[in-house]
């Protein structure tokens, strides 16, 4: 949520020229875990329902795009390496941009360079 202004401005300059969509994974900084003094008070998800319940926090926040749910036993973040954040651009279902892991690695701008290219 951090950058989710910064990722929201690159969802309405390129969607023309790309489909986004937001995955929700594994809760990196829950409460009840590693968390941070500002942190949203989000639980470790127990159950797909604690993960659907958190994923409606960003859906509040009208990140232009889907949002879906990884599955609890995290397939999606495990075979991408998503865990905490990431970023990707596919192209006929193969990844043509992979960036590097977040919270340091999460550069919307990046993107946007990679993204320009391809207009």
């Amino acid at each position: 949520i951090f950058k989710l202004e910064e990722f929201k401005q690159l969802v309405s300059d390129f969607s023309d020229v790309a489909d986004f969509l937001v995955v929700y994974i594994a809760e990196a900084h829950s409460t009840d875990g590693w968390a941070f003094a500002s942190n949203i008070d989000i639980n470790q998800h127990q159950s797909l329902e604690d993960r659907l319940s958190a994923a409606q926090i960003l859906v509040q926040k009208e990140p232009l795009c889907p949002v879906v749910v990884d599955e609890m036993n995290d397939g999606a973040a495990i075979k991408y390496g998503a865990m905490p954040e990431r970023l990707y651009v596919l192209q006929a279902g193969k990844v043509v941009y992979k960036g590097r892991a977040g919270p340091q690695g999460y550069d919307p701008q990046e993107v946007r360079s990679f993204l320009e290219k391809m207009k």
